[in-house]
């Protein structure tokens, strides 16, 4: 079992809550948020992401959005008053935090912030995450849509992020297009430029190789690896945290409260709501395409008309997108 002894620096992040939200508008009950982190306590998982720190000030349209959009300290005590061993982080997005609603760490349940940007926002996300260094958070800076920076620009935003304070840099596939050479490759380039950085991955299951992406950067010795519950996250959902925790099968790492998990609750969510590997997923991911037209499309009657959707999205001159 060669994975495992080149796997032991690794740590999961599960993002059910987070990416999960993208889903379901964050509408999870407390029993739910209570019960996932006793889960993930229990299985041994390392850290546990419970939502957005945004600012609905600055995020219009999402006021009818579950209480983990926007995370409160108080209410976030309230639903965890114990910490265990798993720790848990929020995720911020450039242009959507307010800093002043970050409060330092030694007064916040919250252990580790990461600010998601794109390459070109990346001296932003390097001064937001200096800050939440500095108030005594763990910080990473999460650069999306990989698939779609041009080489020089990626270049440019690494050598910034190098003088940084940053502890993690992260690698994310947002459209589920990358595969293991790809991986091979971003791993490589990050690793050459942030020598003394920590990295991390996020994946996506647009074409089902997000667990196979998140083993081979793992192998590579990235240390934190992002993953969800039965795979919920936005669209084709991301690495399923119940696989990678059991291929990974670390000593601490124990697969038996996860499954109950699912059977509790996840069984019952998946029949409400949609997420995981669906064609139209599938398409946009083949296409290194964002997948909110296959979300639009599996919200309209056309939904399983999968030629007519991946016609539409290669002959734009016939079906002009609208």
């Amino acid at each position: 079992m060669t994975v495992h002894s080149k796997t032991r620096h690794t740590q999961i992040v599960d993002c059910t809550i987070r990416d999960g939200g993208l889903v379901n508008n964050w509408d999870f009950s407390v029993e739910f948020v209570q019960d996932l982190y006793e889960t993930l306590n229990e299985a041994g998982v390392e850290y546990m992401e419970v939502g957005y720190k945004n600012s609905p000030r600055l995020l219009k349209g999402s006021e009818d959005a579950g209480p983990w959009r926007f995370l409160n300290d108080d209410f976030l005590r309230k639903v965890i008053p114990e910490k265990k061993r798993t720790k848990l982080s929020a995720l911020v997005d450039v242009g959507r935090v307010d800093p002043d609603d970050i409060l330092p760490r030694s007064e916040s349940p919250l252990d580790l912030i990461r600010v998601a940007c794109y390459a070109r926002d990346t001296e932003k996300a390097i001064e937001l995450a200096t800050m939440f260094h500095e108030r005594g958070y763990e910080t990473t800076i999460n650069i999306m849509a990989l698939s779609n920076v041009m080489d020089n620009e990626l270049t440019e935003a690494l050598a910034l992020i190098s003088e940084s304070p940053i502890d993690v840099v992260y690698i994310v596939d947002s459209y589920g297009s990358l595969d293991p050479d790809d991986f091979r490759y971003l791993v490589e380039k990050f690793r050459r430029a942030l020598k003394h950085k920590r990295l991390g991955v996020h994946t996506h299951n647009n074409m089902q190789l997000a667990l196979a992406n998140t083993l081979v950067a793992a192998e590579m010795g990235v240390e934190l690896l992002d993953a969800s519950v039965y795979g919920m996250g936005r669209a084709a959902g991301n690495c399923h945290t119940e696989l990678l925790l059991a291929k990974l099968a670390k000593p601490e790492y124990n697969l038996r409260p996860l499954l109950g998990m699912i059977e509790k609750h996840m069984v019952k969510l998946r029949e409400k709501e949609e997420w995981g590997y669906l064609i139209p997923y599938m398409v946009t991911g083949v296409l290194d395409e964002h997948p909110r037209s296959a979300m639009a499309w599996r919200a309209s009657a056309e939904k399983d008309e999968y030629l007519r959707f991946y016609d539409k999205l290669t002959t734009p001159e016939i079906f002009p997108k609208g």
